[in-house]
Protein backbone atom coordinates (compact mmCIF):
# COMPACT_ATOMS: atom_id res chain seq x y z
CA UNK A 1 0.00 0.00 0.00
CA UNK A 2 1.55 3.35 -1.00
CA UNK A 3 2.34 6.07 1.50
CA UNK A 4 -0.32 8.78 1.27
CA UNK A 5 1.19 12.26 0.98
CA UNK A 6 -0.35 15.72 1.37
CA UNK A 7 1.60 18.78 0.21
CA UNK A 8 0.88 22.08 1.95
CA UNK A 9 2.05 25.01 -0.14
CA UNK A 10 1.62 22.96 -3.29
CA UNK A 11 1.37 25.94 -5.67
CA UNK A 12 4.74 27.46 -4.76
CA UNK A 13 8.01 26.76 -6.57
CA UNK A 14 9.17 24.09 -4.16
CA UNK A 15 5.67 22.79 -3.56
CA UNK A 16 5.14 22.21 -7.27
CA UNK A 17 8.41 20.28 -7.42
CA UNK A 18 7.52 18.17 -4.39
CA UNK A 19 4.20 17.23 -5.99
CA UNK A 20 5.98 16.16 -9.17
CA UNK A 21 8.45 14.05 -7.19
CA UNK A 22 5.69 12.35 -5.18
CA UNK A 23 3.71 11.55 -8.32
CA UNK A 24 6.80 9.95 -9.88
CA UNK A 25 7.41 7.65 -6.90
CA UNK A 26 5.46 4.36 -7.18
CA UNK A 27 5.56 3.87 -3.42
CA UNK A 28 3.91 7.27 -2.80
CA UNK A 29 0.41 8.57 -3.53
CA UNK A 30 -0.40 12.29 -3.67
CA UNK A 31 -3.75 12.53 -1.88
CA UNK A 32 -4.04 16.27 -1.18
CA UNK A 33 -2.58 19.55 -2.43
CA UNK A 34 -3.20 22.57 -0.22
CA UNK A 35 -2.68 26.24 -1.02
CA UNK A 36 -3.22 29.46 0.95
CA UNK A 37 -7.02 29.14 0.60
CA UNK A 38 -7.21 25.54 1.77
CA UNK A 39 -8.40 24.31 5.14
CA UNK A 40 -5.72 22.32 6.94
CA UNK A 41 -8.30 19.60 7.49
CA UNK A 42 -7.84 18.80 3.79
CA UNK A 43 -4.65 16.93 4.74
CA UNK A 44 -6.57 14.44 6.89
CA UNK A 45 -6.13 10.91 5.61
CA UNK A 46 -2.50 11.46 4.68
CA UNK A 47 0.29 9.44 6.27
CA UNK A 48 2.84 12.22 5.64
CA UNK A 49 2.35 15.94 5.15
CA UNK A 50 5.02 18.02 3.42
CA UNK A 51 5.09 21.65 4.60
CA UNK A 52 6.56 24.00 1.99
CA UNK A 53 4.66 27.15 2.93
CA UNK A 54 5.97 30.41 4.42
CA UNK A 55 7.86 31.05 7.69
CA UNK A 56 4.80 32.70 9.25
CA UNK A 57 2.52 29.78 8.36
CA UNK A 58 4.76 26.77 8.90
CA UNK A 59 4.36 26.48 12.68
CA UNK A 60 0.58 26.27 12.34
CA UNK A 61 0.89 23.49 9.76
CA UNK A 62 3.30 21.53 11.94
CA UNK A 63 1.10 21.93 15.02
CA UNK A 64 -1.98 20.71 13.13
CA UNK A 65 -0.14 17.68 11.73
CA UNK A 66 1.15 16.74 15.17
CA UNK A 67 -2.34 17.03 16.67
CA UNK A 68 -3.76 14.77 13.96
CA UNK A 69 -1.03 12.12 14.18
CA UNK A 70 0.33 12.90 10.71
CA UNK A 71 4.06 12.70 10.08
CA UNK A 72 5.40 16.05 8.89
CA UNK A 73 8.30 16.83 6.57
CA UNK A 74 9.17 20.53 6.80
CA UNK A 75 10.88 22.23 3.87
CA UNK A 76 9.93 25.77 4.90
CA UNK A 77 12.65 28.25 5.90
CA UNK A 78 12.75 30.01 9.24
CA UNK A 79 13.14 27.09 11.65
CA UNK A 80 16.03 28.46 13.70
CA UNK A 81 17.27 26.81 16.90
CA UNK A 82 15.08 29.16 18.96
CA UNK A 83 11.95 27.95 17.17
CA UNK A 84 12.96 24.30 17.20
CA UNK A 85 13.53 24.13 20.98
CA UNK A 86 9.83 24.37 22.01
CA UNK A 87 8.89 22.08 19.11
CA UNK A 88 11.32 19.47 20.44
CA UNK A 89 9.47 19.49 23.76
CA UNK A 90 6.10 19.08 22.04
CA UNK A 91 7.34 16.22 19.87
CA UNK A 92 8.83 14.42 22.88
CA UNK A 93 5.46 14.65 24.62
CA UNK A 94 3.55 13.26 21.63
CA UNK A 95 3.82 9.47 21.27
CA UNK A 96 4.71 8.39 17.74
CA UNK A 97 5.26 11.96 16.51
CA UNK A 98 7.54 12.44 13.52
CA UNK A 99 8.89 15.85 12.43
CA UNK A 100 11.75 16.09 9.94
CA UNK A 101 12.98 19.63 9.20
CA UNK A 102 15.07 20.03 6.06
CA UNK A 103 16.53 23.55 5.60
CA UNK A 104 17.74 22.62 2.11
CA UNK A 105 16.96 19.59 -0.04
CA UNK A 106 20.21 19.94 -1.99
CA UNK A 107 22.73 17.19 -1.26
CA UNK A 108 25.59 19.56 -2.13
CA UNK A 109 24.37 22.21 0.30
CA UNK A 110 24.04 19.61 3.05
CA UNK A 111 27.59 18.40 2.47
CA UNK A 112 28.83 22.00 2.45
CA UNK A 113 27.65 22.44 6.03
CA UNK A 114 29.12 19.12 7.13
CA UNK A 115 32.50 20.04 5.63
CA UNK A 116 32.30 23.50 7.20
CA UNK A 117 31.87 21.96 10.66
CA UNK A 118 35.20 20.18 10.23
CA UNK A 119 36.94 23.33 8.97
CA UNK A 120 35.48 25.35 11.86
CA UNK A 121 37.59 23.33 14.29
CA UNK A 122 40.68 25.10 12.92
CA UNK A 123 39.56 28.65 12.01
CA UNK A 124 38.06 31.30 14.29
CA UNK A 125 37.32 34.03 11.71
CA UNK A 126 34.14 32.96 9.89
CA UNK A 127 31.51 34.72 7.79
CA UNK A 128 28.71 33.55 5.48
CA UNK A 129 27.59 35.26 2.27
CA UNK A 130 24.44 33.91 0.64
CA UNK A 131 22.52 35.06 -2.44
CA UNK A 132 19.06 34.08 -3.63
CA UNK A 133 16.51 35.20 -6.19
CA UNK A 134 14.87 38.57 -5.57
CA UNK A 135 11.49 37.06 -4.63
CA UNK A 136 12.78 35.00 -1.69
CA UNK A 137 10.81 36.22 1.32
CA UNK A 138 13.25 35.57 4.16
CA UNK A 139 16.74 36.83 4.94
CA UNK A 140 19.02 35.28 5.95
CA UNK A 141 18.07 31.98 4.37
CA UNK A 142 17.22 28.99 6.51
CA UNK A 143 20.21 27.24 4.99
CA UNK A 144 22.58 30.00 6.13
CA UNK A 145 21.04 30.13 9.60
CA UNK A 146 21.40 26.39 10.04
CA UNK A 147 25.01 26.46 8.81
CA UNK A 148 25.83 29.27 11.21
CA UNK A 149 24.22 27.44 14.14
CA UNK A 150 26.12 24.23 13.36
CA UNK A 151 29.43 26.06 12.98
CA UNK A 152 28.86 28.12 16.14
CA UNK A 153 28.28 24.91 18.12
CA UNK A 154 31.74 23.72 17.07
CA UNK A 155 33.38 27.06 17.85
CA UNK A 156 31.84 27.35 21.33
CA UNK A 157 34.14 24.53 22.44
CA UNK A 158 37.15 26.22 20.84
CA UNK A 159 37.02 29.84 21.95
CA UNK A 160 34.23 31.27 19.81
CA UNK A 161 34.26 33.29 16.60
CA UNK A 162 36.14 36.49 15.76
CA UNK A 163 33.64 38.97 14.26
CA UNK A 164 34.94 42.55 14.73
CA UNK A 165 32.71 45.65 14.53
CA UNK A 166 29.56 43.60 14.90
CA UNK A 167 27.68 46.76 15.95
CA UNK A 168 27.95 48.13 12.41
CA UNK A 169 24.90 47.37 10.27
CA UNK A 170 27.00 46.63 7.19
CA UNK A 171 28.60 43.71 9.05
CA UNK A 172 25.56 41.52 8.40
CA UNK A 173 23.13 39.84 10.78
CA UNK A 174 24.74 38.01 13.67
CA UNK A 175 23.59 34.38 13.89
CA UNK A 176 25.08 32.99 17.10
CA UNK A 177 28.10 35.24 16.64
CA UNK A 178 28.67 34.58 12.93
CA UNK A 179 28.01 37.45 10.46
CA UNK A 180 25.64 36.40 7.67
CA UNK A 181 25.27 38.63 4.61
CA UNK A 182 22.23 38.19 2.33
CA UNK A 183 21.86 39.25 -1.30
CA UNK A 184 18.48 39.15 -3.06
CA UNK A 185 19.03 39.79 -6.76
CA UNK A 186 17.57 38.84 -10.12
CA UNK A 187 19.50 36.27 -12.13
CA UNK A 188 20.44 34.14 -9.11
CA UNK A 189 18.80 30.94 -7.89
CA UNK A 190 20.90 30.17 -4.81
CA UNK A 191 24.55 30.38 -3.83
CA UNK A 192 26.37 30.34 -0.51
CA UNK A 193 29.96 31.01 0.49
CA UNK A 194 31.27 30.08 3.93
CA UNK A 195 34.50 32.00 4.36
CA UNK A 196 37.14 31.01 6.92
CA UNK A 197 40.13 33.20 7.75
CA UNK A 198 43.36 32.16 9.42
CA UNK A 199 46.90 33.50 9.76
CA UNK A 200 48.03 34.33 6.24
CA UNK A 201 45.28 32.35 4.49
CA UNK A 202 41.57 32.03 3.76
CA UNK A 203 39.45 29.05 2.86
CA UNK A 204 36.09 29.44 1.12
CA UNK A 205 33.57 26.62 0.73
CA UNK A 206 31.14 27.49 -2.05
CA UNK A 207 27.90 25.86 -3.06
CA UNK A 208 25.97 27.00 -6.15
CA UNK A 209 22.51 25.87 -7.16
CA UNK A 210 22.03 26.26 -10.91
CA UNK A 211 18.68 24.49 -11.26
CA UNK A 212 15.85 23.37 -9.01
CA UNK A 213 16.61 19.88 -10.26
CA UNK A 214 19.28 19.89 -7.54
CA UNK A 215 16.54 19.41 -4.94
CA UNK A 216 14.95 16.35 -6.51
CA UNK A 217 17.21 13.64 -5.10
CA UNK A 218 17.03 15.16 -1.63
CA UNK A 219 13.23 15.30 -1.72
CA UNK A 220 13.12 11.62 -2.66
CA UNK A 221 15.51 10.69 0.17
CA UNK A 222 13.61 12.76 2.72
CA UNK A 223 10.27 11.20 1.76
CA UNK A 224 11.67 7.67 2.01
CA UNK A 225 13.25 8.54 5.38
CA UNK A 226 9.80 9.42 6.73
CA UNK A 227 8.75 5.76 6.44
CA UNK A 228 10.74 4.80 9.53
CA UNK A 229 11.42 8.17 11.16
CA UNK A 230 10.16 9.09 14.62
CA UNK A 231 10.92 12.04 16.87
CA UNK A 232 12.44 15.31 15.66
CA UNK A 233 15.38 15.51 13.26
CA UNK A 234 16.90 18.51 11.49
CA UNK A 235 18.95 18.38 8.30
CA UNK A 236 19.00 16.24 5.17
CA UNK A 237 22.18 14.59 6.47
CA UNK A 238 19.94 12.36 8.61
CA UNK A 239 18.33 10.89 5.50
CA UNK A 240 21.76 10.59 3.87
CA UNK A 241 23.06 8.65 6.86
CA UNK A 242 25.96 11.06 7.41
CA UNK A 243 24.69 13.10 10.34
CA UNK A 244 27.60 14.45 12.35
Amino acid sequence: MPTRVAVVGATGRLGTQVCQVVEAMPEMELVATLDSRSDLHDMLGADVAVDVTLPGVSAQVVEFALAQGIKILVGTSGWSADRIAPLQKKVSETPGASVFIVPNFSIGSTLQTLIAKTVAEHFESIEIVEAHHASKVDSPSGTAVRAAEEIAAIRRERGGVIAPHSNQTARGEQVQGIPVHSLRVNGVLATQDIVFGGVGETLTITHDTHSRDAYQAGIVMALKYMDTHTGLSVGLENALGVAG
